[in-house]
């Protein structure tokens, strides 16, 4: 890829409108950081920043919780992928992707709130407060403002009518619940809250299998499953599922077990919000390397693969759940691979 992609023109997903607590600079991204607790997050990385984009009918709000780096190289996060890959490619991959004077991967937790059909749907809730991570110390007891965010977008708790986790990891379910006294509540009460039953039984501490994750995934059943559970809240779903007219929920296996994507088919429109199918926008030209996260990697690199396909078939906007920048992308055919054709409409963070 040259370096013009960097500043390429924005694609035909255009820009609505913006809520930010950021000048230009923030929107251009804060310094880098390597959190081990939420004490290491700098001011930067925790202002409010919200953005919309129309497609179709259905709107799509982004709604970042933090953006900065994991504490990954690019080797440590990525084991397959050759650092000559990375360096080849430093002219769009640096600021917003990797830093090549530390070798650390940016990444953002974020999630993407679409309005559909008169309802209000969360995809995915990042982290959360005040969770007990010994083993995912980057989300060990944060404070972030991800509530006070979410409201600039124009959503309380109790407006949101549907909660998709797209997976079970850590950082895509903190916010299912919040802390009230000593208990941990749904944090969004009259939401259903969709969750792939693949994934509910694989996550299971009861159950037959002990996940390669199962660590750094310690006590997320406790705190941000179960609760939502025990409340009557969650929807348990196998195959696909029909939200609306315009959203669909798919199996995407590898990553883990049953994790998901959405499908939004609306007007001319076509997006596919794929969660962790990766985790960098270099996969998106080199879907062949895998992060250190999956499952099942052989499945991952197939569903990855499919799902580039799909998208670059159908003119798809792709919205992965980790990427800073602009967030999202268009990808087209390049020979038997891919490249990147334009940035979504939302500004560089």
């Amino acid at each position: 890829m040259d370096s013009t992609n960097s500043a390429r023109s924005l694609s035909r997903r255009g820009f609505v409108g913006v809520a930010a607590g950021v000048g230009a600079a923030g929107l251009l991204g804060g310094p880098l950081v390597q959190p081990t607790n939420a004490s290491a997050f700098t001011k930067a990385e925790r202002r409010t920043h919200v953005e919309t984009i129309q497609l179709g009918k259905v709107t799509v709000t982004r709604v970042v919780e933090y953006r900065g780096t994991v504490g990954l190289t690019s080797r440590q996060f990525f084991p397959d992928s050759p650092k000559e890959l990375w360096e080849d490619n430093e002219d769009w991959l640096s600021p917003d992707f990797w830093n090549p004077s530390t070798d650390l991967v940016r990444s953002a937790l974020q999630t993407w709130v679409l309005r559909s059909e008169g309802r209000t749907i969360l995809i995915d809730t990042g982290a959360g407060n005040d969770k007990f991570r010994p083993y995912a110390k980057q989300w060990q007891y944060m404070d972030t403002d991800y509530l006070r965010t979410l409201a600039h977008a124009g959503v309380r708790p109790q407006d949101v009518d549907v909660v998709v986790n797209t997976h079970l990891h850590n950082d895509h379910v903190g916010w299912n619940t919040r802390r009230e006294g000593r208990d941990w509540v749904p944090t969004f009460p009259n939401a259903t809250y969709l969750i792939p039953k693949i994934d509910f039984d694989f996550w299971n501490p009861l159950g037959p299998v002990r996940p390669r994750y199962w660590q750094g995934n310690q006590n997320v059943w406790e705190d941000s499953v179960l609760p939502v559970h025990q409340a009557g809240q969650v929807k348990l779903w196998e195959g696909s599922y029909t939200l609306d007219s315009h959203l669909t929920l798919h199996p995407a296996p590898g990553h883990t077990p049953g994790s998901s994507v959405i499908q939004l088919k609306s007007g001319s429109d076509r997006a596919v919000f794929i969660g962790d199918l990766l985790h960098t926008p270099l996969q998106l030209e080199h879907p062949e390397f895998n992060s250190c996260f999956e499952e099942d990697e052989k499945q991952a690199l197939t569903t990855r693969r499919r799902e580039l396909e799909w998208a670059a078939d159908h003119k798809a906007l792709i919205l992965p759940a980790h990427l800073p920048g602009h967030g999202a992308a268009e990808v087209e055919r390049s020979g038997s691979n891919f490249k990147i054709k334009d940035w979504a409409g939302f500004s560089r963070i």
